[in-house]
């Protein structure tokens, strides 16, 4: 179920920190950012997520603003996600917390159990 809007805390750091907690939602947001995607590219591209947390992580990063669920009119179907400019603006917050991670990796001698920090190229 969604957290409502109404329960994000009045305290703007932790509020940002509630919008993209979660051990998903700064992956997702960073398949986002470069195009919009379908569930089932999502799902090739994060293959240890579960669908239904997923969907879950999707709904509340809609309801927070920073996703954007597209639904076309179509047999089947077809849904796209995309991040919004409010999303996209999350870019260098996401890439500080990754500089920060290999710093903090850095500092514990943990450096070379570290993935990549990619950047992602945003359309102009």
């Amino acid at each position: 179920m969604v957290r409502p809007l109404k329960d994000l805390p009045s305290l703007p750091a932790e509020r940002a920190l509630r919008v993209i907690s979660g051990r998903w939602k700064p992956i997702i947001l960073y398949h986002l950012m470069a195009e919009p995607r379908r569930l089932s590219e999502l799902t090739r591209l994060m293959p240890a997520i579960s669908q239904k947390v997923l969907i879950q992580q999707l709904r509340e990063m809609e309801a927070h603003g920073v996703v954007r669920r597209t639904v076309f009119a179509q047999v089947p179907p077809r849904v796209d996600y995309e991040a919004t400019e409010l999303g996209t603006s999350l870019q260098p917050v996401l890439l500080a917390l990754c500089e920060w991670g290999r710093r903090h990796a850095a500092e514990l001698n943990d450096l070379d159990s570290l993935g990549d920090c990619a950047k992602v190229s945003l359309p102009d």
